[in-house]
């Protein structure tokens, strides 16, 4: 079964490491991807851009409406994911917990559903 494995941080924590910090940081969750893949347990893996570039779109009939980053009222945001194809919820908590990222931040574990699917 695919999972997601969300990497969910404080939208300002990027802004308080050093560049060699963050390197380091990106170069671990970069060999953590690695891994998985060897083991054939890596699906697709994206570091994501921080909230200040990003754009909401919302649409009302024909209205749409557009609202830049960063967004004041955001507590958190994704920072990139890695999506995994594992046997069982057991072994997708496992490897988040293998994460790097965990050390720093949250790791959200979600399988993959159909939206209208709301009993898993």
């Amino acid at each position: 079964m695919r999972y997601m494995l969300l990497i969910v941080e404080p939208p300002g924590q990027r802004s308080t490491r050093t560049l060699a910090e963050g390197q380091a940081a990106y170069d671990s969750m970069r060999r953590f991807g690695e891994q998985l893949q060897q083991r054939g347990q890596l699906v697709a893996v994206e570091s994501l851009a921080s909230t200040r570039s990003a754009t909401r779109v919302a649409r009302q009939g024909d209205k749409v409406t557009l609202l830049d980053g960063p967004f004041a009222e955001a507590k958190e945001m994704v920072g990139g994911f890695f999506m995994i194809d594992v046997p069982s919820r057991e072994q997708a908590l496992a490897i988040a917990a293998e994460c790097p990222a965990a050390q720093w931040c949250q790791v959200e574990v979600r399988p993959l559903a159909p939206c209208f699917d709301d009993s898993i």
